[in-house]
């Protein structure tokens, strides 16, 4: 199964391509869809580059599914806005691509990644550096994607088992006014 992770940004988005054998791990790519050479002001024609991208990157090595950050609410309001219209743009990218999506928060990868949810962004970086054997750190955007494909070969396999024993249930104390599950 080839798994596509994305961690969702206005500026820099990151992306992370594995395939997974059983529980075995092997690194396809990775790399930023960066959107720092449009004005700043012009929020379309990042979103547009962005959707692009990952429409680009879906096409290009073909992933059987996708796994994405949960975006939580930041002290800057605005700034919260803006990521999930970032967010979404993934999203739609993604879906528009075919592939079924998962989604975990910064937290659970990291408390995947490294046992804890505190972990520092070098501690992903060197995590996944050793579980894909590669050469050398992948870049703080790569490594969180390429974390949150690693996240969704582990804990989608194990979701996949729930599932056929039990239908799975919302979490109802996480649901915000009936709407979206986090």
């Amino acid at each position: 199964m080839r798994i596509l992770g994305i961690d969702p940004g206005l500026q820099t988005t990151g992306f992370g391509v594995i395939d997974v054998d059983g529980h075995r791990l092997a690194y396809v790519a990775s790399g930023t869809i960066r959107t720092t050479g449009i004005a700043l002001g012009d929020l379309p024609g990042r979103l547009k580059l962005l959707f692009d991208g990952i429409s680009e990157v879906a096409s290009r090595y073909q992933p059987d599914t996708s796994a994405v950050e949960i975006v939580f609410v930041n002290v800057n309001p605005q700034s919260t806005l803006l990521l999930g219209q970032a967010r979404g743009a993934a999203l739609t990218a993604l879906v528009n691509a075919g592939l079924p999506v998962a989604e975990y928060t910064a937290l659970q990868m990291k408390k995947a990644m490294t046992g804890h949810g505190r972990a520092a962004k070098s501690q992903i970086q060197e995590m996944v550096r050793r579980l894909l054997q590669l050469p050398g750190l992948p870049g703080t955007d790569a490594a969180d994607a390429l974390g949150l494909a690693i996240t969704h070969a582990h804990a989608g396999a194990a979701m996949t088992k729930m599932a056929e024993v039990t239908q799975l249930q919302r979490r109802q104390h996480a649901v915000y006014k009936g709407g979206r599950v986090y």
